[in-house]
């Protein structure tokens, strides 16, 4: 069988505008029957003639790119995504990418089943070409995480939990399944955060799996969410509110563990793009602020935030009444917060999470917060995720019955960051179909066989 591969796809840019440009100007400037007879003689007169072009690579001038084929992995809204077509991260809204992609012929395959080895996931991603996933968290930066120094990633598989099956986790590129994937070229992260994927395995799978994703997509959501979070606990609101829902009026009880946020002291661990937008965020509240960070942020962009940098880690905590996490996962992080971390901290102090589940051990936090040497403790991020009904998190509180601000994984997930990180998984997407692969260099995690960013795995 002969296998045709289209000329356009086979030139350069340049050279492809130059033979458009080329046959166009001839077909204007010579006649129909001039053309034939001036074809027609050379054939008869000139044994060597060889036409220009082959029949195949004429029919390739107007025909369009490949078919592909596309795995869409997402979570399902129910009821809620049909109500708000906003919920753009869902299987039922599909990133608003349905039709564009059939309109130009291609095929597109959603789903929500990534458990067990006959997952529809499983069975799908065989014959994909491409493979949209939202990632294993929502929050994360370029800027933090081109630091991680790790050597390979850890294939992880997410056991079930007696959760809703509309559970927020991705679908996870292990290096068996992408054994299996013969047909896979890339895989785009639809947010921030691409540890959902084997990178040592992609980089020698089909000739090196392209794995992009959005980056600074959803920064500005989590950085805000971090902020509320603060005020939440610090003002005591979520006992208050519960008062009030219960139909009591008791101000001195819920007051007994108000503060202002100004004049105190918060330390962020890890100053990357939501580290920064973070302290920008408190800079008007009057705080002072430190951060943590084996590199020191620009001294012109220190003195504009006014965040002084403290290269002991349990120093800061000594100083802080509240402590922000926002630093990425990786194997000297994990489990940083555990029981003789804590134990540094000010008694009395707030902790809050939106980097990763695991950065903390939950059942040391659980006990700070019982005792009371945590005040509170808030974030969106859980281990595991999604977090079982009896995960201690749920429902530790303080010794007044307060201090707890846990949510479902949803800072980075706003529907300004559905759309945004939506807009930029479609350009990613539309860079591939086009062949041109100018993608914007910050997205990219692993590209040609090798390595295009620092933050997961250690460059040679």
């Amino acid at each position: 069988m002969v296998s045709f591969r289209p000329i356009s796809r086979s030139l350069p840019l340049a050279s492809r505008a130059a033979l458009f440009s080329t046959c166009s100007a001839a077909s204007a400037t010579r006649p129909a029957v001039s053309r034939a007879a001036g074809l027609a003689n050379k054939l008869s007169t000139s044994p060597t003639f060889r036409p220009r072009f082959r029949p195949s690579s004429m029919r390739a001038l107007t025909t369009a790119r490949e078919k592909v084929k596309v795995l869409l992995v997402l979570y399902d809204g129910g009821k809620h995504a049909e109500e708000v077509d906003g919920l753009l991260g869902t299987t039922q809204n599909e990133l608003g990418i349905r039709g564009w992609l059939e309109e130009q012929g291609h095929t597109l395959v959603t789903t929500s089943d990534k458990e067990g080895e006959n997952s529809k996931f499983d069975q799908e991603l065989v014959d994909a070409e491409v493979i949209i996933t939202t990632p294993d968290r929502m929050a994360g930066s370029r800027h933090q995480t081109r630091r991680k120094k790790e050597t390979g990633l850890v294939s992880v598989r997410i056991p079930a939990y007696p959760v809703s099956s509309n559970s927020f986790h991705p679908g996870y590129l292990t290096a068996e399944r992408l054994a299996k994937a013969k047909k896979l070229k890339i895989a785009i992260t639809a947010g921030i955060g691409s540890d959902h994927v084997d990178l040592n395995a992609a980089n020698k799978t089909n000739g090196g799996i392209t794995v992009a994703e959005v980056t600074g997509s959803n920064v500005v959501s989590v950085a805000e969410h971090v902020v509320m979070t603060i005020l939440v606990l610090v003002r005591n609101f979520v006992p208050a509110h519960e008062q009030i829902e219960r139909g009591d009026w008791d101000v001195a009880a819920v007051a007994k563990q108000e503060y202002d946020l100004e004049g105190k002291v918060v330390g962020t661990v890890g100053v990357g793009r939501i580290g920064e937008r973070v302290l920008r965020r408190l800079k008007p509240f009057g705080c002072t602020l430190h951060y943590y960070d084996y590199q020191a942020l620009p001294e012109e962009t220190a003195k504009e935030i006014g965040c002084t940098r403290v290269d002991d880690l349990g120093k800061m905590l000594e100083k802080c009444d509240i402590v922000t996490i926002n630093c990425p996962l990786h194997e000297k992080t994990k489990g940083l917060f555990n029981k003789e971390l804590i134990a540094k901290m000010k008694d009395g102090s707030y902790l809050i999470n939106t980097a990763r589940g695991a950065i903390v051990v939950k059942e040391d936090v659980a006990e700070a917060l019982r005792d009371g040497k945590l005040a509170g403790y808030g974030g969106d991020v859980w281990f595991p995720q999604p977090a079982p009904r009896d995960h201690p998190l749920r429902t530790a509180k303080n010794p007044f019955g307060g201090g707890n601000a846990m949510v479902p994984h949803m800072s980075g997930t706003s529907l300004d960051a559905q759309r945004r990180y939506a807009d930029g998984t479609k350009a990613i997407l539309q860079s591939y179909l086009s062949g041109k692969h100018d993608y914007r260099p910050e997205d990219l995690i692993v590209h040609n066989g090798d390595y295009a960013t620092k933050a997961y795995g250690q460059r040679k």
